[in-house]
């Protein structure tokens, strides 16, 4: 059996086994959602018997609400991250399905194994293969520990705090109550924090509204998170784009943003112009020279008058030199620059769907350009 011919076998196992795992995370999920709606359920009706209680009853109902507040919110949690996993291994499966049946426009996830490994020996080298494989096993390894040392990390803290409360609803009511409002907090704070990984992972908004509120957004979240003031401006009229090169837009865009950011400038500015071609700039700045243009015209005047004697004619051009150098080494304060790994990083992701980018100003502005699809 040839390698290429082995490869394509075991894709379409793979494929196989991924189609059984989404079948049983959507089994999960709606068990999930069901518990989920029935301790909701308790929740609310305990709360309600809990207002309306005696005073010698309040104490015994206060426990119950508690716990059943910490299931509803594990359940809760739960349930969002079922749904993350079932999108994200949709999304493999359907990459995956892509390369065991290339050009087959019938193949779908699941169909006769043969007949994929036939395409896929006709159409797919092995080595490209083994390239895309590697790359979506170090993504699901990023994104597994991303998900460890996040959410997961936080919903222990928080289980660990509604263990607290519990015990303190025997013990201290009063200081139950402080401790219960703690725990509120560093729930809404991990729904922040998964929200934002969400985002990140995959925006949402990209798929439902397009490139110009999803970067809008990303500028605005990421501007609050650094402390720096992200200027968004979208020029022309903003239409939607093929998916792959909406995506591939907004994670060049992103991908810079977040490059400037890391450098603590005073300000970033990204600007979209839409036209017969989409034109995105990206670009941040820090100093008083964060305005001046590249060159700057010295204050003092370039002609010299006949008359001046030549010794003083010396002297004022070597003033003119000694501005002009000052305005310079100035405004290069004032540039911050791409880093090479970050504009490598756009080099390949731009050459793979067709986009042309460049830096500008020494590498503190980014501009990159997409032909438009014909309406």
């Amino acid at each position: 059996m040839s390698p290429v011919h082995d490869l394509s076998a075991r894709l379409a196992a793979d494929l196989a086994t991924i189609e059984r795992e989404i079948a049983e995370i959507d089994l999960l999920v709606a068990q999930a959602r069901n518990e989920a709606d029935r301790h909701e359920q308790r929740r609310a009706m305990a709360a309600d018997r809990a207002v309306a209680a005696p005073a010698d009853e309040k104490a015994e109902l206060s426990d119950q609400l508690v716990g059943l507040t910490r299931r509803a919110v594990l359940m809760a949690s739960q349930v969002d991250a079922l749904e993350g996993k079932r999108k994200t291994m949709g999304r493999f499966r359907d990459s995956l399905a892509g390369y065991v049946a290339p050009g087959s426009g019938d193949a779908q996830p699941g169909d006769d194994p043969a007949a994929a490994s036939a395409a896929a020996e006709i159409g797919m080298p092995a080595e490209l293969a083994g390239l895309v494989l590697g790359a979506q096993e170090d993504l699901r390894r990023e994104i597994a520990r991303a998900m460890h040392d996040g959410p997961a990390q936080s919903l222990t803290n928080i289980i660990l705090q509604a263990n607290i409360v519990e015990r303190l609803m025997v013990k201290d009511p009063a200081m139950a109550a402080s401790e219960v409002s703690l725990l509120v907090s560093m729930v809404q704070q991990t729904l922040d924090a998964t929200k934002s990984f969400i985002f990140d992972v995959r925006p949402m908004v990209l798929d439902d509204l397009g490139l110009v509120p999803t970067i809008r957004r990303a500028s605005r979240d990421r501007g609050q998170r650094s402390g720096v003031r992200v200027a968004f401006e979208s020029r022309g009229t903003d239409r939607r784009l093929p998916a792959d090169l909406e995506s591939a837009v907004f994670r060049i865009v992103d991908l810079a943003l977040v490059a400037f950011l890391a450098q603590r400038p005073e300000q970033a500015s990204i600007r979209l112009d839409w036209a017969d071609r989409l034109e995105a700039r990206v670009w941040a700045s820090r100093g008083e020279g964060a305005d001046l243009p590249p060159t700057t015209t010295p204050s003092l005047p370039d002609e010299t008058d006949a008359d001046v004697p030549p010794a003083l004619a010396e002297m004022m051009e070597d003033r003119r030199r000694d501005q002009r150098d000052a305005a310079e080494a100035l405004r290069q304060a004032a540039v911050i620059s791409l880093p090479e790994g970050t504009w490598r990083e756009i080099q390949g992701r731009a050459t793979t769907v067709g986009i042309v980018a460049e830096l500008l100003d020494e590498g503190g502005d980014l501009r990159i350009v997409a032909d438009l699809p014909r309406a």
